[in-house]
Formats: C-alpha cells, structure tokens, sequence
C-alpha cells in the first residue's frame, strides 16, 4: 500500500514537473529575445511597399512590414534585425528558429494554420479588377463570360472561375506578363490584388490615366505576422504591441507612410483596423 503510494506521489510530481517544464519553454521565447537583445524579423525586401530595398546601392530594407518589426522591437526594448528570406523560405526559417518572426507579407490561411500562429490581421487587401476606362465595364459582374488575366498559380487563379464562372481564364507566368497583355488586348481585365495593382499603375506612369481599378472585390485577404505555434507567451506579446499601435494611430501612420497621398501608391484610404486574427 505505501509503494503504491510513493508511486502515485512520484508520479505526480513528474506530471507537475513536465507541465511546469513546459510552460517554461513557450514562455522562453521571450525572455531570449530579451536577452540576446535583438528580434530577428523575416522579411522579402522584394515587394514594394511592404519590404524593399530604397538603394540597392546600400542595401537597406525599408516598407511597411519593416516598419511593424521596428516597433515590436523598440516596444520589447531590442534591436531590430532583418533577414531577407525568399518567399518559399518564410515558413521553413520561421519553423528552424532561424527568424523570431515574420513580417514578410504573408497572408493568413486555414492551410497555414498547421505550420505556424498568425498574430492579429495587420494588413487586409481585396483581390480587383484593372480596366481600361473606355471598356465601359465598371463592376465586377460585367466580366463574366469575358476574357480576364491573371498569374499562373495564384489566389485569384483559383477564385475567378467560382465569382466569375462563364470567364475564359488567361494566365500568364508573372504580373508584369499580365499587366501587358491587358495592354495588348488579349483580356479586357487583369486581376491581382489591389497592391500589386496599385503598384502596376505607377510603373504604367502617363498611361495610367486609361486605366481604372474596379471598386468590388474577388475576394479578401488578411495579412498578418507569423510566430512559431510554441509560442503563445511571445505571440501575445506582439499582439499587445499591435493593438497598442492601432490605438495610439500609429498604424495608420504606417499606413499612410507607405500606402497614402504622397507615396505613389495611388491606394484608397484605409478600411480596416488591426484588432482581429480571424480569416
């Protein structure tokens, strides 16, 4: 009866051991990002505006996902770091504890959902339509059992024929084949979304006075930051700093910084407020 006791006792003390065990190491993640004093962010200094190289020349990484790790590490009291990733890399290097988190343009998925947390939305983008102004289309339903482009592989690949059903799908291998065979007539929309649209018509320069981006959207998307699924101390630590940056206005002075009237981005206002995680 006593040895049965003892065992009962024992393992009850390694239960309590392995959970306090545990507890301990979701909430290391911080503590060693406080320690070493630096948050390393995962970024893809290839896409304007939210992370790019101002001067190539020096190789600086500015933009709007840069602007979110600078804050999380001033307000974690750390020097920021960025690490440039290839798309492909983000999850992976997340997931190998090479990056403490991303802030690489990465939308939140159902998919994702396995591999990694998302912190709250800090970005929400609609997949549109880009016209020429003289087509006469001006909503999205006008295009149904038209020719529309988009990119091979794409979101708005596998959206279009479920909004637009009677569409004859065109698809080119990258946004700027796209973009040009709009320009040559082989499709009387491209579809992207609404940043890489945006952006599309600034490099057009004169000739964007044609074109016009359709109001409706295919479909939304919500962005948001990546932390690894062990870390939910760490995770809602960001979150706190995020919706402190929505309170005080300061992410929509990011906003404005990179998406409002003088950045040549041409985007609407802001719609959207970073307070939610769901998709």
């Amino acid at each position: 009866m006593k040895t049965s006791s003892k065992r009962l006792f024992s393992r009850a003390i390694l239960t309590g051991a392995v959970a306090l065990a545990s507890v301990s190491a979701m909430a290391d993640q911080l503590a060693d990002i406080k320690a070493k004093g630096e948050l390393v962010c995962g970024v893809l200094g290839t896409d304007r505006p939210f992370s790019f190289m101002k001067n190539p020349a020096d190789r600086e990484i500015v933009g709007y996902d840069v602007d979110f790790c600078n804050a999380i590490a001033k307000a974690l009291g750390v020097k920021p770091v960025l690490k440039q990733l290839a798309t492909a890399a983000r999850i992976p290097e997340l997931q190998q504890k090479r990056v403490d988190i991303l802030t690489a343009s990465l939308t939140h998925t159902k998919d994702r959902e396995s591999q990694i947390d998302f912190t709250l939305s800090t970005f929400v983008l609609g997949e549109k339509a880009l016209v020429r102004k003289d087509s006469g289309i001006t909503h999205l339903a006008q295009l149904d059992g038209k020719k529309v482009i988009t990119t091979k592989g794409s979101t708005e690949a596998i959206n279009i024929p479920k909004i637009l059903p009677k569409a004859t799908l065109i698809e080119f291998d990258t946004n700027p084949e796209g973009i040009l065979a709009l320009q040559q007539g082989k499709g009387v929309a491209y579809i992207d979304d609404e940043t890489t649209l945006a952006g599309a018509l600034v490099k057009l320069g004169p000739a964007a006075k044609d074109y016009v981006i359709l109001p409706e959207n295919l479909s939304e998307d919500k962005d948001a930051l990546g932390v690894r699924k062990d870390e939910p101390v760490f995770k809602a630590k960001v979150n706190e700093v995020l919706s402190a940056m929505e309170k005080s206005g300061e992410a929509q002075k990011i906003y404005d910084r990179w998406f409002g009237a003088g950045s040549g981005m041409n985007f609407p206002p802001r719609s959207f407020k970073i307070d939610s995680d769901q998709i």
